[in-house]
């Protein structure tokens, strides 16, 4: 089990897989990190992409995001999202069944845009630039926007699509936060 660690739902616990090598919970002092990074998240939409159990989701609506959209193709993943979301009662999340780039694609054409988006693909996929340049292409960030992601190696951004506000390094964990 894996808690909140802050905000509305402070030390409310969420389910996660245990042993799932296909789905990494990011552990509480990643996300302090992380969130401490975000700043004030009142009255911003959050996605989180990769959701997994939705750890990073939901630690943003406890904060004060006004609605998190949580991404996942895995059947697994979207169980522990939707369990946890009926746990909590949680209104203001919306779990989507897709692929990151599609889910991106749709956001793109209903015009939805992002103030945050946190990214964690499986670390050996090639998704990460792929999926940075979409996001910038196509505008899916708020003015202002941070984008932050979770990997095991170091990757090269475009630095005319962001800038890099910060960098953490947890054993070999690394999260890259942009702007």
């Amino acid at each position: 089990m894996m808690r909140i660690i802050a905000g509305i739902y402070r030390h409310r616990l969420i389910d996660g897989p245990i042993d799932n090598p296909n789905i990494r919970p990011t552990k509480d002092r990643i996300r302090e990190a992380i969130f401490s990074s975000f700043g004030d998240l009142t009255n911003k939409v959050f996605l989180d992409l990769f959701s997994g159990s939705g750890s990073i989701g939901l630690e943003a609506i406890s904060r004060g995001v006004t609605k998190s959209y949580f991404v996942d193709n895995s059947p697994i993943a979207l169980n522990y999202i939707n369990k946890n979301l009926n746990n909590l009662a949680i209104q203001n999340g919306v779990v989507v069944s897709s692929d990151a780039l599609l889910a991106l694609e749709s956001f793109a054409n209903e015009g939805i845009k992002f103030d945050i988006i946190y990214i964690d693909p499986p670390y050996e996929s090639n998704q990460y630039l792929p999926i940075l340049s979409y996001i910038y292409s196509n505008k899916l960030l708020n003015n202002g926007g941070i984008v932050a992601f979770e990997s095991n190696r170091k990757i090269e951004i475009n630095d005319t699509w962001y800038s890099k506000i910060k960098e953490y390094h947890y054993g070999d964990i690394m999260v890259t936060v942009l702007k």
